[in-house]
């Protein structure tokens, strides 16, 4: 039997810009995308004896079943391995939220296939684990790679960037939840598209998300209220991180959001670590 744990973080999404449905169904987007101190951990335990992929957490949000991206990355991994007659446990702790625009889903898969190459002796490369991360999910490449990325075509081609000091404050309601599925598709129902833009921060879903769950539009208010000098929903929401630079007081933001005082993080060769 052998055990890692992996460390996976949250990711925020600094630009976001939408350049066109593509062929495939997929959105060809422009965005800056940026790790953050918020982290998942996942303890991956592998043994020899019946195929088994066994999945539990300590989440009500999320199943434990093949409907779980952490389930499919470790059947990719698999596969291309060739690994056979594997138990395979994977203990979720979640602590990200669900559902909320910072890829907490898309990070635990790419730590995932950090975590079994690992503890497989590395048989799949750098490359090798890139290219799996790409069939599992727009965000997953970037998860893997972790730091400041510009990221393009539909969000798995990655270019690094110098990662800037950031403190942020991440807010979400507690009881909403908006899946990128959805996002989207309310952003093609849009008859104005949002023009390019020219601001340090800007998120073309929010013109498609914040008029069907306008309580957006008031957390990045509340964020600017409480000092930020720059509020912005992340990916495709409901969270909204702000930006700050001196000390400012959460104590007080009502018990119906979730709060979160982070700051950017570096890429170590991998946003997923053990």
């Amino acid at each position: 039997m052998k055990t890692i744990k992996i460390k996976t973080p949250a990711k925020i999404n600094l630009v976001l810009e939408i350049l066109g449905r593509r062929a495939d169904g997929f959105h060809e987007i422009r965005s800056i995308m940026q790790t953050v101190s918020l982290f998942d951990y996942l303890n991956i335990t592998v043994e020899e004896g019946s195929e088994k992929i066994t999945l539990s957490g300590n989440s009500s949000h999320i199943p434990y079943d093949e409907n779980n991206i952490v389930f499919k990355a470790v059947k990719l991994f698999l596969e291309k391995t060739g690994i056979k007659n594997q138990s395979i446990e994977v203990y979720i702790e979640k602590n990200i939220p669900v559902a909320a625009g910072l890829a907490g889903g898309s990070s635990d898969a790419a730590g995932t296939l950090r975590g079994l190459n690992d503890l497989y002796g590395k048989p799949l490369s750098w490359e090798e684990l890139h290219s799996l991360a790409a069939k599992l999910g727009s965000d997953v490449n970037f998860c893997l790679e972790g730091g400041t990325c510009l990221t393009t075509s539909r969000g798995e081609i990655l270019e690094p960037m110098p990662t800037p000091e950031l403190k942020i404050i991440l807010l979400k309601p507690k009881n909403l939840f908006i899946s990128a599925k959805e996002a989207y598709q309310r952003y093609d129902r849009l008859e104005e598209k949002p023009k390019p833009g020219n601001a340090e921060f800007y998120n073309d879903l929010e013109k498609a998300i914040i008029p069907a769950y306008p309580e957006i539009e008031n957390m990045k208010n509340l964020l600017f209220e409480l000092g930020c000098k720059n509020a912005l929903m992340s990916g495709s929401g409901p969270t909204v991180f702000g930006i700050y630079e001196n000390d400012v007081d959460i104590s007080k933001l009502s018990k119906e959001y979730e709060v979160f005082k982070v700051h950017s993080i570096k890429s170590d060769n991998c946003g997923v670590s053990a």
